[in-house]
């Protein structure tokens, strides 16, 4: 009984579906057909634009995704080829420079460091930064004062016959002690001493010799035997043979940089020419034999 009634329902919708058929083509009802064409039309393309519209919006996203994506890929790919680039050059400079200075590992040099330091400790030359005029520093050259000893410990630590440094008149509460910290990376491990005490109370005055721009005699060469001291301290108003009388109240010898012996001045707008060179300028002439 089901069965017959669905296969009559069948016929009864395919009877409605031919009537409409024979609507549409009737020549009659031109009207009629070409409104409900245009609706066809309409309808489809608002579902074709529903399905269309996410689709392209997705594809600018993409675009823009890829477009950064490339972008991105570039930068790493010139990083990359910077990296192999210096790789090679530092790689020819090893082949080429392989008979003049051999290579060692970082923790050789690092022992090769500390023994040729210990060594100046015990046998010298020894270099003091006298820390006792700070006080009346601002902050600004507090900061130069500590970049400057910062870039001496550098250069020293290089050198093939290092000074053993001491930094005397240097208290752990101090401005500058917080600026050295603040500073420099792994100054609290620096191999050198650190002291409160005054470099004219520390050593003997007849070994101490003060270096200052405002002497006489010109340094020649290093006594292993001689403490020489530099005044530590950053002036901005530059005020005149500070070093020179301090170290004639202790009674102790002065010397200063043979630069108008051995050094060329050079032309410039202002034509002005200082001998006041900074602790890292002034100790680096002797790091080698003059």
């Amino acid at each position: 009984m089901d069965w017959k009634l669905e296969g009559s329902a069948q016929k009864t919708e395919s009877r409605v579906l031919q009537e409409h058929e024979i609507t549409l083509d009737d020549p009659g009802e031109d009207g009629v057909s070409e409104s409900f064409q245009l609706l066809q039309i309409d309808v489809g393309c608002e579902h074709w634009e529903q399905e269309t519209l996410p689709t392209g919006s997705a594809a600018w996203c993409s675009k823009n995704v890829q477009r950064k994506q490339r972008h991105w890929e570039k930068i790493v790919a010139a990083k990359k080829s910077k990296r192999k680039q210096e790789k090679e050059r530092r790689k020819a400079n090893r082949v080429e420079n392989s008979g003049i200075y051999p290579q060692h590992s970082k923790r050789f040099l690092r022992s090769l460091i500390k023994e040729r330091l210990l060594e100046a400790k015990h046998s010298g030359p020894r270099l003091c930064i006298d820390l006792s005029m700070t006080n009346h520093m601002s902050k600004k050259e507090l900061s130069r004062l500590a970049g400057q000893i910062r870039r001496l410990y550098g250069s020293n630590k290089k050198a093939d016959r290092p000074f053993w440094i001491y930094l005397t008149g240097f208290t752990t509460d101090s401005p500058l002690y917080e600026e050295c910290l603040r500073m420099n990376d792994g100054f609290s491990s620096y191999l050198l001493d650190r002291t409160e005490e005054d470099c004219f109370s520390l050593f003997p005055l007849e070994t101490l010799v003060y270096l200052t721009p405002d002497s006489d005699h010109a340094l020649e060469n290093v006594d292993l035997n001689k403490v020489y001291i530099l005044g530590g301290l950053v002036d901005e108003s530059i005020q005149k043979k500070v070093t020179f009388q301090k170290a004639q109240e202790h009674s102790v010898k002065t010397a200063r940089l043979p630069i108008q012996e051995y050094m060329v001045k050079c032309q410039n707008g202002k034509n002005y020419h200082s001998e006041i060179l900074t602790i890292n300028q002034g100790s680096f002439l002797y790091w080698s034999p003059i």
